[in-house]
């Protein structure tokens, strides 16, 4: 364990360096803060206190930007180390390689955790200084940090996956962006493509919650959506959510991280140095 702290520290001390720490939270408190003030107009008309109608917002915000922060941290772990040849170096330390990656996920994991609990921290006190029934709320927000941090985990491990598959920055940079398109963008637009032409009505019922599932990042939104109290307000989305159990939605989104580490694990086993 000493020696996985000890590589979290280092990774930490380089994406200060970086300045992702700074990148990571400016973006997430400006577009916190846009969404809460864009997103307060309908309080009024639906009953429900301004933070929960911002924790919605947020949600959606999240589904998109977590996922992009990650893979931006992580696409360049290995295949990073393996064009600057420190690779060798790094492997001669008396720590194993899921150790290494375990040390790296764990530095991205408190960079990630930081700049969502200041941005939803900004949202939030916005929603205080203008509703002071935001309290009712709370619940809701913290659930979408230790959420957003369990579905940033997800694609950082997927970031490793890809480092170790390319080998090199600029491919593991493009399969980074290309997984986001279809995980995040393409997967539910493909999702919905299928419901609009008819697929047949076991589908909706069967094999589309499956499906939803099976993505972290739907698996993500459902949880969230289906705990809120202003989950009327998400749209059809909403809907989904309210048909699909919560437990399984919180399993689905406990798992990925795990799965996703592992997989990155056995790559990075391939890799000689």
């Amino acid at each position: 364990m000493r020696r996985i702290l000890s590589t979290a520290g280092i990774e930490f001390r380089i994406a200060l360096r970086n300045r992702w720490v700074a990148i990571a939270t400016g973006l997430m408190v400006l577009f916190a803060l846009v969404l809460a003030a864009a997103g307060a107009a309908p309080t009024g008309d639906v009953g429900v206190d301004r933070l929960s109608i911002t924790v919605v917002s947020l949600t959606s915000l999240a589904v998109y930007l977590v996922p992009l922060l990650a893979l931006l941290m992580s696409f360049d772990a290995v295949a990073g180390e393996v064009e600057r040849g420190t690779l060798p170096l790094l492997l001669t330390y008396p720590v194993s390689r899921a150790g290494v990656l375990a040390g790296k996920l764990l530095a991205h994991v408190v960079i990630l955790g930081i700049a969502v609990t200041l941005g939803y921290g900004a949202a939030a006190m916005a929603a205080f200084w203008t509703d002071p029934d935001a309290a009712r709320g709370l619940p809701a927000l913290i659930r979408l940090i230790w959420t957003s941090v369990l579905l940033g985990a997800t694609f950082l491990g997927f970031g490793y996956l890809l480092s170790s598959l390319s080998r090199r920055p600029s491919g593991a940079a493009g399969l980074a962006i290309g997984l986001w398109l279809a995980l995040v963008v393409l997967y539910d637009l493909g999702l919905l493509a299928l419901v609009v032409s008819g697929a047949g009505g076991g589908f909706a019922t069967g094999a589309l919650p499956a499906l939803l599932l099976a993505n972290p990042a739907d698996a993500f939104r459902l949880f969230n959506l289906a705990a809120a109290d202003s989950v009327g307000a998400a749209g059809g989305m909403g809907g989904a959510a309210a048909s699909i159990p919560l437990w399984q939605s919180a399993l689905s989104l406990a798992l990925w991280p795990f799965a996703a580490l592992i997989l990155a694990v056995a790559a990075f086993r391939k890799i000689t140095p």
